[in-house]
């Protein structure tokens, strides 16, 4: 009973120094509640941001031309290069396979592929042949 009476008499002290603490001390002064922002980002996502997303295109294809070039489109409320994109190959939601590259639009595997040799672009010499990435590898 004894312990009751004094953890009541510990925080009825405590609650009146804070309140003494927080009432104002002159006349007209106001206590004024701390600026707290309606939504806390983190900065690492905010410097983070795909520089290739627009922010709800909707389908607008004029809104990616213009942010983004010639070659993208709006796919999924975000602009995508349809020619660069391996998921997003020439079309929205056209996935190259795993062993296949997005080069011009196409999937094509740059180990085999004479137009594409070890990367988009770069072509074998006519008649050559492309292994393992290399042009006339033997």
């Amino acid at each position: 009973m004894m312990a009751m009476k004094l953890i009541f008499m510990i925080a009825t002290t405590m609650a009146l120094a804070i309140a003494i603490t927080l009432t104002p001390t002159g006349d007209n002064q106001e206590i004024t509640p701390p600026v707290v922002s309606p939504k806390r980002v983190s900065r690492f996502l905010a410097e983070n941001k795909n520089p290739r997303a627009a922010d709800h295109c909707k389908k607008d294809k004029e809104i990616c031309y213009i942010l983004e070039g010639k070659n993208s489109t709006c796919c999924n409320n975000k602009c995508m290069d349809l020619s660069e994109d391996k998921h997003n190959c020439g079309a929205c939601k056209n996935k190259c396979k795993f062993t296949k590259s997005c080069c011009r639009g196409e999937c094509v595997n740059l180990a085999y592929d004479k137009s594409h040799c070890g990367s988009c672009g770069n072509k074998c010499m006519p008649g050559g042949y492309c292994i393992y990435g290399l042009c006339n590898y033997a």
